[in-house]
Formats: C-alpha cells, structure tokens, sequence
C-alpha cells in the first residue's frame, strides 16, 4: 500500500514538473514571438525610407540651370558654374533619402552656393554625426556652414558644436539643437526655420530649446507650410496639411537662407569667453 502511494506521488511530482516545464515554454515562446514582431517592426521602420518625388528626381540631373550634380558614395554636390559665397553642407531628416533635398539643393546652387547633402547610415544622421568632416577634409579652401531637417539639424548642430573651426553658421529646418549640440555660448551665426503646420515638431520642446540658441538667432516661420514640406517626398506620417504649395515652402526657405548667408561675416564663429 505505502508502495502504491509512494509510485503515486512520485508519477503526480513528475506530472507536475512536465506541466511547469510546458507553462515556462509557452511563455518563452510567447516572448520569443513578441521580440521577432518588435524586431521585424524596427527593421521596417529603418530600411523603409521617405524616397524623393518625380520633382526631386529630374533636379539630379547635371546641366539643368547649369547646375553640376556629383552623386559620390558619401553625399550628393550640386555646385554652379560660378560659385560664390559659402558653401553648404545639409543633414537631411530621420528615414529621408538625401535625394529628397535636391530641389532645395538646386535652389541654392542657383545662387552659387555649392551644397553637399550627405548620405547617412540607414538615413538617420546620429549613425555618423561627424559626417560634415569629410565634405570639409576633401574642400579645405571653402567655408561652410550647416544645417539639417528635423533629426538631421539636431545632429547637424552636435557637429558645429565641437568644430566651431570650421562652421561659419548653422540653420535648421524644423528642427533645434539639444544639450550636446548647444551653440548658447558661441557667437556664431544661427538661423532658425519653421512651418505653422508642422505636425511633427514637438512645439513645448523647440521652445525649451531656445536655451541651447545664442541671442543672436534669427527665427523664421512659413505660414501655412508644414513638415514634409521642407523636402520633396510626399506626406508624412502625423505630419498637418500644408496651406501653402511646396514650391511657396521651398521658396521662402531658400530665400530666408540666402538672406542670412549673405550677412555671416568672413571670420568663423568662437566660443564666447
């Protein structure tokens, strides 16, 4: 009797174990599908890119406005025949194909300005924030100065910040500048642009993040233009409608740089004492 007890005891503990063990597999394997989803949504996230319009497409061909387009492994040089004045190098927002800045590139070129819009790691510019230093290695005798879209103008300033020798200005494009990228005690020159429709930019944020800005910024707003707008790739996610076209938005901003560009003076920034 005290047997058969003990053999049923022993067959419930094993049935027991089994069970236990089967629960934790489920779980594992619950959790293991979890993180594949998660994974699979984050590589979708990254390697599906806003791509540039038909319009952004036709300004990369050289020869148009006599503009020469340079398409190199590391960024994309629109220059004019007759350059003049600074040079610049531009960051382009989170999961935005540097093409989509073409229009904007080929606006300023117009004007002389010989722009560099680089090409990032997975389009996001804090995979290679100092990607600015090899456009300056490879063009010593320029001067340049700096900007970027949303994510790109964030990173964009991290740079300026720590080569001041080098920049002669920075600008954003619905963007702002955080801690790490804080330009507050330089005297260098700073424009700052923004989009009344702007459903992206975190407005409590952009505003806190004036401290980061030396008084000597110049802010600029484009009513009725909105986020996407400031490239050329359609719509963007939880971004407002634009009350303007995308030619009105692009015009304004490159007429706003060009205002600004011409009174940077020919010494480049220094860091207040």
């Amino acid at each position: 009797m005290f047997r058969k007890n003990r053999n049923q005891f022993a067959s419930y503990g094993r049935t027991r174990k089994r069970s236990r063990a089967g629960t934790i597999g489920k779980v594992l394997l619950v959790i293991l599908i979890v993180l594949v989803i998660a994974a699979g949504a984050a590589a979708w996230y990254v390697f599906t890119p806003y791509t540039p319009s038909s319009q952004a497409q036709q300004a990369l061909v050289s020869g148009t406005d006599k503009i020469s387009v340079q398409d190199t492994e590391d960024w994309i040089a629109f220059s004019n025949t007759k350059p003049k004045g600074n040079s610049v190098i531009f960051y382009p927002g989170a999961r935005v194909k540097p093409e989509a800045y073409s229009l904007l590139a080929h606006d300023l070129a117009k004007n002389g300005h010989t722009v560099y819009i680089m090409k990032l790691p997975f389009n996001f510019a804090f995979f290679k924030t100092d990607a600015a230093q090899a456009v300056i290695d490879r063009h010593p005798d320029e001067k340049f100065v700096i900007g970027g879209h949303s994510l790109g103008g964030v990173f964009a300033a991290r740079y300026a910040a720590s080569h001041l020798d080098h920049i002669a200005g920075v600008f954003f494009l619905a963007s702002y500048p955080e801690q790490k990228g804080s330009l507050q005690q330089t005297d260098i020159p700073v424009l700052s642009i923004t989009a009344s429709n702007d459903g992206l930019l975190k407005k409590d944020t952009y505003e806190a993040a004036r401290a980061f800005l030396p008084k000597q910024t110049v802010y600029y707003s484009i009513e009725g233009g909105n986020h996407g707008q400031f490239g050329s790739y359609g719509e963007q996610k939880n971004d407002l409608p634009a009350q303007i076209d995308a030619d009105e938005q692009r015009k304004q901003t490159v007429n706003t740089i060009l205002g600004w560009m011409k009174e940077i003076p020919a010494t480049k920034a220094s860091t207040k004492k």
